[in-house]
Formats: structure tokens, C-alpha cells, sequence
């Protein structure tokens, strides 16, 4: 399989272009994890190979979820250092709010 080429990173005001590149950079390692992920079920030959996969199943899982959880942190805090008011500030946040409620 070859290589996807680098994303390229467009500036705007969501995240930063740091942030982009921190969250990008977490996805590529989790994807790195599941194709690691593919290749043990693909080699299972013993009941006990199951608990090496559910393993890094839930390593990859929780990996997920920090970014998850970081993607809404940088958004929050971007949202929040670009609000021009108050009130521009609260709507972010309520934003980001709606975003846990849906999500989590």
C-alpha cells in the first residue's frame, strides 16, 4: 500500500496550525495502530492472540479519545483567545458544550 501524501494545512480559525499539525500527527500514529490492529487479526492462530488484539483495540480506542478530547480543549481555547467580546466568548463555549453533550 503506498504512502498517502502529507495533508496540507490550511489556515483558518478553527484550530491553529500547530494544532492541526499536533492532531494530524496523533490520527497518523492511531491509523499506524490500526493497521497494526488488521495485521494481528489477519495472523490469529491461537484463542490467546485475542487478548493482544483486544488490547491494542483499546490502546487505540483511548488514543482516539484523547484526541477527541484535545481537538475540543484546542477549540475552546482558540475560540476563546479570538473572541472579540464577552459574549463571543460565552457562544464559543457553548459551542464547544454542545459538542461534549452530542459526542460524549
Amino acid at each position: 500500500m503506498a504512502d498517502t501524501p502529507p495533508l496540507k494545512i490550511v489556515s483558518g480559525n478553527a484550530l491553529s496550525d500547530v494544532q492541526k499539525k499536533d492532531l494530524l500527527h496523533r490520527l497518523a500514529r492511531i491509523e499506524g495502530q490500526l493497521r497494526g490492529v488488521q495485521k494481528l487479526i489477519a495472523k490469529a492462530e491461537h484463542p490467546d492472540d485475542c487478548d493482544g488484539i483486544a488490547q491494542q483495540m483499546s490502546a487505540a480506542r483511548k488514543a482516539l479519545d484523547r484526541s477527541f478530547v484535545t481537538l475540543l480543549t484546542n477549540s475552546l481555547v482558540t475560540h476563546a483567545e479570538k473572541a472579540g467580546t464577552v459574549e463571543e466568548s460565552i457562544e464559543s463555549s457553548k459551542r464547544v458544550a454542545a459538542l461534549l453533550e452530542k459526542f460524549v
